[in-house]
């Protein structure tokens, strides 16, 4: 009968390192520590004489080996989990399997008959009440049917008792006087809600005018560009005594009353581009800028010596028109002349200059353009003395 081998249990106690406790072949346990174990060894290395060497390295590797058991094991210990921890982690899936377990889906088929015996809505009464939120619908506040239909998609607006007793208006009615946003307008409406108004300035672009419409009393600055307006009266600007600027670019102006412009003592600046005019009308005294182009203005249509008076004219645009000459004499304080695209031919010899003073010259007209007329720039050398450089057209 075969024995069983006799098999050395060892135990690490987690308290003290390098304490061994182990059983012997008969089942007694015993206590040794490294230390002892290698004293043991020592001793019995002594009783071999002759092999002393080879003892002392077995008995070396002995306490190493056993220290190595000894670190290994308490790691081991200390990272097992404790019996009841793990009991716990078992218990938790189980817990869940069996409410799983319990559930009886067969009873969560629902139907419109067996609702009321599942759920009982008397418990949700109690949580919510929708009662204040149910809306109230008095029968005084529902509209009478209309009576006088005259079909599925009419729009028609039956008039109201009150619009019968309104007195007729009478459409040449117009109300004047200015107010806080400004005179009333041709529309019934204040300038100001017509046009936009920025402190002393009134913006009328686009807003397809057929006239000037009334002007607050400090306007100083009016922008009416891009309208319907085909006539300026006198009484348009009469009441404006601020008045510095005028832009009535792209309208249909064809024409200008005779003092519409020329009373206007503050007036500077005068910008009737893109009109129909044919006769330019008279001019302010103080006026600084003027540009016409782009009309049909004709040399019958100015005024003879229409410029002299103006001295403070510096910037005079006539291009685009249908002038047949320069028009003379133009002011000292000239600067820029702007005749491009005329039908001008031919000039004087004092058209700029005075041919009876060579030693003149005037140093501010430094911008003449006669580019696209029919004249030959060439034949006047003595026409250009006293001019700081040459105008800009044709020399051939």
């Amino acid at each position: 009968m075969k024995q069983p081998e006799k098999k050395r249990r060892v135990m690490i106690s987690s308290g003290v390192l390098g304490t061994i406790h182990w059983f012997s072949p008969a089942g007694k346990p015993s206590t040794l520590t490294s230390a002892a174990a290698e004293e043991a060894c020592l001793k019995r290395s002594r009783t071999r004489p002759g092999r002393f060497g080879e003892s002392d390295k077995r008995c070396g590797m002995r306490s190493i080996a056993l220290l190595g058991v000894t670190t290994l094991a308490l790691g081991l210990t200390l990272a097992a989990p404790s019996k009841e921890e793990g009991k716990k982690k078992e218990e938790k899936p189980r817990a869940d399997i069996a409410t799983d377990d319990n559930l009886d889906l067969s009873n969560y088929d629902l139907s419109l008959d067996s609702y009321g015996e599942i759920i009982d809505p008397s418990l949700y009464e109690e949580l919510y009440d929708y009662n204040d939120l149910a809306s109230k619908i008095e029968v005084g506040t529902l509209a009478p049917p209309t009576k006088h239909l005259e079909g599925v998609g009419s729009t028609r607006v039956m008039p109201t008792e009150a619009s019968r007793r309104l007195p007729p208006t009478s459409p040449t009615t117009k109300p004047f006087g200015p107010g806080l946003l400004g005179s009333i307008t041709q529309q019934g409406l204040p300038t100001c809600l017509v046009c936009v108004c920025l402190g002393t300035s009134v913006y009328c672009d686009d807003a397809e005018l057929e006239q000037i419409p009334p002007l607050p009393l400090e306007t100083m600055y009016l922008y009416a560009r891009f309208n319907r307006i085909s006539r300026i009266r006198a009484s348009d600007f009469a009441r404006l005594k601020k008045l510095k600027r005028i832009d009535l670019t792209s309208n249909f102006i064809s024409w200008v009353d005779e003092d519409s412009f020329r009373l206007l003592s503050t007036l500077q600046e005068l910008i009737l581009a893109e009109n129909r005019l044919t006769v330019l009308p008279a001019l302010p005294s103080g006026i600084v800028r003027l540009n016409a182009q782009l009309n049909r203005i004709q040399s019958s249509g100015v005024r003879p010596e229409a410029f002299r008076e103006l001295r403070k004219l510096q910037f005079l645009h006539l291009s685009d028109n249908k002038l047949d000459y320069i028009p003379v004499p133009l002011p000292e304080g000239l600067r820029s002349l702007h005749l491009q695209n005329n039908n001008i031919r031919t000039m004087h010899r004092d058209t700029f200059c005075d041919s009876q003073d060579h030693g003149h010259i005037r140093w501010a007209l430094e911008d003449i353009r006669l580019d696209r007329n029919p004249i030959n720039l060439s034949l006047f050398p003595d026409a250009y003395f006293c001019l700081p450089r040459l105008p800009t057209g044709h020399f051939y």
